[in-house]
């Protein structure tokens, strides 16, 4: 069974699923969902990877603002850099973006034209000059 899509880009694993139980030395039941009710709950330890989470990357939903299809919108908090790529014939200017709900390492880079139009209020009206 495949699980999404098929080839290079396939899934290596699927989960994290709940241990039901130890069927014997080397099998054990998962707790699957409906959707995989066709699968064979029942797998080998060499089939299974240990879920590993760091605790600095799971954010708690409270106070996110989740609505109903479980997504939330991110805003940027600050910008931390700018940066100005020169090409031959043109600058092509990127900031460096603190989002709400993220960690500093979460920060990403983001175009700087649009990021002005999307989120104005995040750049100062008059240049500021060092």
């Amino acid at each position: 069974m495949r699980f999404g899509k098929k080839g290079k880009l396939s899934p290596r694993y699927v989960g994290p699923y709940q241990i039901l139980r130890r069927t014997d030395k080397v099998p054990y039941k998962l707790d699957l969902p409906n959707e995989l009710a066709s699968v064979y709950p029942v797998f080998y330890v060499s089939m299974l990877k240990k879920c590993v989470r760091e605790s600095a990357s799971i954010i708690p939903l409270e106070g996110l603002g989740v609505n109903e299809i479980l997504s939330y919108e991110e805003l940027p908090v600050a910008i931390l850099d700018r940066q100005v790529k020169r090409l031959r014939n043109k600058e092509i200017g990127s900031v460096k973006v603190l989002w709400r709900n993220r960690l500093v390492e979460g920060a990403t880079r983001e175009a700087e034209g649009d990021m002005k139009s999307c989120y104005p209020h995040n750049f100062p009206s008059t240049p500021i000059l060092s």
